[in-house]
């Protein structure tokens, strides 16, 4: 059943930023004022636009005034914009009057460093979350977000730079795979945004393994390298729930305002992308749980082997208290002192001293304090 909407309902979730080092240049400027917060990347805005329908499917890079054009030409097909490096003002602009998009909206997909949410429109749906890949072999991460605008037969994809989490996605529809070619642009949709929750999925995996080698590495040879993997590793689950949590909200949101724009039937895919967005949090929470345990369990076995120095260090001093004290009264000058002329009193004493560490050894291993 439709629902009568403002010129824009948002249903999203206020929250705080990933990222702010470039949210200064937002202060004191108007709503709606179109300032990106994210760091160029590209040097030129980069389209690619795929359209397909069950029979056919046609992928192919576009400059932005041949855009228009194709969006006139096309009939009875899906059509997929993606864009690509969100620097250029001018050209976003150009894009949100193209494509009808609301002022407003077009400042949220250049403000990178917000929390993902969702909004309403009359005639569209905006979506934004982030994207998790790693940078390199090293497993470092780096967070991007991933902005969708679906419209009636139309889904635009905007991101910061090249590089995704869609290949699977662009692989179903260039080999008919599935029902992907038979469904519309919500479908598509929902299979994107499948694609970075599955991300998250193979990302947290990896986390998890490693935490794993880590317990170890605190269980075997802790060490300051073992707690420098450790603290990396909390802050790279702290900036992911950051980037996860929301989502729960978000998807609830999706599946009670997206109608007219989504079909009945992908209603059934998005509370299984629902399920999958809990699997994910439980996984992030378990693994935050983890790392705390293996920190715990790092310092722990640190504190035993600094006791265990400290003990035998003690031992050593104890025995030799004894030992400086009788040195330390026959070491007296005074001329008129018992035992100094007695021919065997060298021998008694080192004799003493060696008999005082051995009841002294006896005693500590019969307390067992070492």
């Amino acid at each position: 059943m439709a629902r009568k909407k403002s010129i824009l309902t948002r249903a999203m979730i206020p929250g705080f930023n990933l990222f702010k080092k470039n949210k200064s240049s937002k202060l004191g400027l108007p709503p709606g004022a179109l300032v990106f917060t994210g760091d160029k990347k590209l040097e030129e805005l980069h389209i690619e636009v795929t359209e397909y329908n069950e029979e056919s499917l046609e992928q192919r890079a576009l400059s932005l005034e041949e855009l228009p054009e194709i969006l006139k030409s096309v009939k009875n097909k899906v059509l997929w914009i993606d864009i690509t490096g969100l620097h250029d003002i001018a050209a976003m602009e150009q894009l949100g009057k193209l494509f009808g998009i609301h002022r407003l909206s077009l400042e949220d997909i250049l403000d990178v460093d917000q929390r993902p949410k969702m909004e309403v429109v009359q005639d569209y749906i905006h979506t934004s979350v982030k994207m998790i890949q790693k940078i390199d072999n090293s497993g470092q991460l780096d967070l991007e977000q991933v902005s969708f605008v679906l419209k009636e037969g139309l889904l635009v994809t905007f991101q910061e730079r090249e590089g995704d989490v869609f290949s699977f996605v662009r692989g179903r529809l260039a080999t008919a795979t599935g029902s992907i070619r038979k469904r519309g642009a919500d479908y598509l949709l929902y299979a994107l945004l499948d694609s970075i929750v599955d991300s998250y999925i193979v990302i947290l995996e990896g986390i998890g393994l490693e935490l794993e080698e880590l317990e170890n590495s605190a269980i075997n040879n802790p060490g300051d390298d073992t707690l420098n993997s450790i603290y990396y590793q909390r802050k790279q689950l702290m900036g992911i729930r950051r980037a996860i949590h929301p989502l729960r909200e978000v998807s609830g949101i999706f599946q009670k305002y997206s109608e007219p724009h989504v079909s009945v039937e992908i209603l059934p895919f998005l509370q299984d992308l629902n399920e999958n967005i809990t699997q994910v949090i439980e996984m992030l929470d378990s693994y935050r749980d983890l790392s705390n345990s293996v920190l715990d369990l790092c310092m722990n076995v640190l504190s035993n082997k600094m006791n265990n120095v400290m003990k035998v260090l003690t031992v050593i001093s104890t025995i030799f208290i004894p030992l400086s004290f009788v040195a330390g009264v026959y070491g007296m000058n005074f001329e008129y002192m018992p035992e100094l002329q007695w021919k065997q009193g060298y021998f008694f004493v080192l004799g003493g001293m060696g008999l005082s560490i051995v009841l002294m050894l006896g005693f500590f291993r019969w307390k067992k304090w070492f």
